[in-house]
């Protein structure tokens, strides 16, 4: 689900589009722009910096998901070796889309993932 955004707050540093870009990069500019004003209290930052941190902790459990299951069972063990590099490489291309998406200045929302950054985010 795609909602444009248009700017109505007032920042000085980084535009809102570059920042909420920003903010996929890594999980560090995520946390730093919840964490210093004038980007904590814009809405549209926000939202992209929580799903970038939910995302990251999806992909974590999916990870560990994994890397468990295929510890208990040899046929998982050899299903994983090609499982794991297709999610690594969605992950990546979803990454890279969110992360292409903020910087056009749209407030794209992953299922599940997206709604609860809306809400933390303020919407």
């Amino acid at each position: 689900m795609t909602e444009q955004t248009p700017s109505t707050e007032k920042q000085s540093g980084l535009p809102e589009n570059a920042a909420g870009g920003l903010a996929y990069v890594a999980v560090i500019p995520a946390v730093v722009f919840l964490l210093l004003e004038p980007y904590n209290r814009n809405s549209y930052i926000r939202f992209h910096a929580w799903q970038c941190i939910y995302m990251a902790a999806a992909w974590l459990v999916i990870d560990l998901v994994i890397d468990i299951a295929a510890r208990l069972s040899p046929f998982v063990a050899l299903v994983s070796v090609g499982l794991y590099p297709l999610v690594a490489l969605a992950m990546i291309i979803l990454w890279i889309m969110l992360l292409l998406k903020a910087l056009n200045g749209e407030r794209y929302k992953l299922p599940f993932i997206g709604e609860l950054a809306a809400t933390r985010a303020g919407r």
